[in-house]
């Protein structure tokens, strides 16, 4: 009987323990509650009601600004940097001034997470040099922006700034006149006024890319069968060394090579769907390959006359009513400087232009000589020995006639041509005295811009898609690279490039990439891809 009654006391006591199991959790739960933690003070520099904020004489945004305000004023601070998040946990700020301070730098992400009405910057003080710049986007994400107020800072409206100018002609808010400071151009000018078209942002740089460990004389590009190619020839070596584009590493590998001794020019010419190469050599003739596809490899068909071309320089091609000829400029004394045509089996002589001459260069263009008539092709030949000489076909004939040449022009090495919205000029090397940038005026070339050029061998003119450069290389100094300013009408530098010996600059484009290849005749072969900057990015 006794065993049974504390059993049944013991049965009663288990809903006791539970009830009071649950009371000292009830507690726990009432401390913890009575325990969360206070709003943030006041901070000291500040002086702070039940919605508002002012701060004075602080050193930085403090952190611990009562999270209630809706209204916060900083004015006579000294700190000048706001930087990221300056003003998060402040869920129900509204209004926000920054006045009489001296700041000169703010972050893109110093209002990240506010919503606020109104935005007011204000420095009573030009001289204090505060913001001269605003981050790009800002404002972005401050949908409920009715008032902006930048007044009194000093800006520099240049490329940093564009986006500003593009916002404040599609914002909403409301916004106080503001003024540049610079740069000249613009000093105060109405920054509300300006338009994104004043500003040109895109600047373009050469960047190296890729070095190719050999000398270099001359560099040609060329399309074979839907694929891009570059070959260079190497003076050294005496090779022909063929590239093409390796579309997995990104860079150019060896593809083939062709052989000889002393090479000097290696001259792509792609007569159908058939690639051919002159390859123009100092020692042991020149002569002409063809690309044996069954083979996969070039094999030579044809001599070229040594009695006539005994030190080829330069060789250019071209194509005159559905014919196609090369030219080679001969730079010995005994040389002749000869045409060759491809009569359909090969190619044979077809005219020497003149001989003892010594020539450096040869050129093919295009020219109107009277506003009645078409483009005529011309050659122009450079000359150790002579001014440089015009050319002229003539079509009855089918041979190159002399015209005239350029005069006060001595000691031209090279013309190389190039044409901006129709009219053509051309540049002529020269390694003592100045080089010359000429324009064609519709019977002679006229002298447009001179260019110091100490130790020059090649002053390159060249086209990117809508960018047109010159390139003037030096023995003694870096290659000077231009910029064609339409405006101006002329070459304006904008960089520098250390080759050395540089003696060919040219344009290669393979799957929308551009690259320059500068050709060394005592350093590496250079790649440099063409890169394009936007400045308000």
């Amino acid at each position: 009987m006794e065993s049974e009654r504390s059993k049944r006391m013991g049965n009663a006591c288990i809903p006791l323990k539970r009830i009071a199991y649950f009371l000292c959790l009830l507690s726990a739960l009432l401390l913890t509650e009575g325990k969360k933690p206070a709003k943030p003070k006041c901070p000291a520099v500040c002086t702070c009601t039940k919605d508002n904020a002012l701060c004075e004489n602080a050193r930085s945004i403090p952190r611990t600004v009562p999270p209630d305000v809706t209204s916060l004023l900083f004015t006579s601070n000294s700190f000048d940097v706001i930087s990221d998040d300056a003003f998060i946990g402040l869920p129900h700020l509204e209004y926000l001034f920054i006045e009489n301070n001296n700041i000169k730098s703010i972050s893109r992400h110093t209002f990240r997470g506010l919503n606020l009405y109104h935005l007011f910057f204000f420095s009573r003080s030009l001289a204090n040099n505060n913001l001269q710049t605003l981050p790009k986007d800002i404002f972005k994400g401050l949908d409920s922006l009715t008032n902006v107020d930048l007044r009194g800072n000093s800006f520099n409206c240049d490329c940093k700034l564009k986006w500003l100018v593009e916002w404040l002609g599609h914002t909403n808010a409301t916004v106080e006149d503001i003024y540049c400071e610079g740069p000249p151009e613009y000093k105060k000018r109405k920054i509300n006024s300006l338009s994104s078209k004043d500003f040109d942002c895109i600047i373009t740089e050469f960047a190296k890319s890729q070095d190719l460990p050999y000398q270099s004389l001359s560099i040609d590009t060329f399309s074979y069968l839907n694929d891009e190619y570059v070959v260079i020839a190497q003076p050294f070596t005496g090779k022909c060394i063929f590239l093409e584009w390796d579309h997995v590493e990104k860079t150019f590998r060896n593809y083939d090579n062709i052989t000889g001794t002393s090479t000097v020019v290696c001259k792509p010419i792609v007569i159908e769907t058939q690639l051919y190469v002159i390859v123009a050599q100092l020692f042991g003739g020149s002569h002409i390959y063809k690309r044996d596809s069954f083979a996969n490899k070039f094999i030579k068909i044809q001599d070229i006359e040594i009695l006539k071309i005994r030190k080829p320089n330069d060789i250019e091609t071209f194509k005159i009513e559905n014919n196609w000829y090369f030219v080679v400029a001969d730079s010995s004394k005994a040389g002749f400087t000869t045409i060759y045509k491809w009569n359909g089996n090969g190619f044979y002589s077809h005219q020497s232009l003149h001989a003892w001459y010594r020539d450096t260069d040869v050129e093919y263009l295009e020219i109107v000589r009277t506003p009645q008539t078409l483009r005529t092709p011309h050659l122009i030949l450079s000359s150790s020995s002579q001014r440089p000489v015009i050319y002229q076909w003539n079509k009855a004939t089918q041979l190159f006639t002399n015209q005239t040449d350029i005069p006060n022009m001595e000691d031209v090495y090279a013309v190389k041509h190039f044409s901006v919205k129709g009219d053509v000029y051309i540049c002529l090397t020269r390694f003592i005295g100045d080089s010359k940038v000429m324009k064609w005026g519709g019977s002679s070339f006229q002298d447009i811009q001179r260019i110091p050029s100490r130790g020059s061998m090649v002053f390159q003119p060249l086209q990117i898609n809508s960018y047109q450069y010159a390139i003037l290389g030096s023995d003694y100094s870096f290659t000077q690279v231009f910029n064609w300013d339409s405006e101006k009408a002329t070459f304006v530098k904008f960089q520098e490039l250390n080759v050395q010996a540089p003696r060919s600059f040219t344009h290669v484009s393979i799957n929308k990439r551009n690259f320059l290849f500068a050709s060394s005749f005592k350093g590496n072969t250079q790649i440099y891809k063409h890169v394009i900057v936007d400045l308000s990015a």
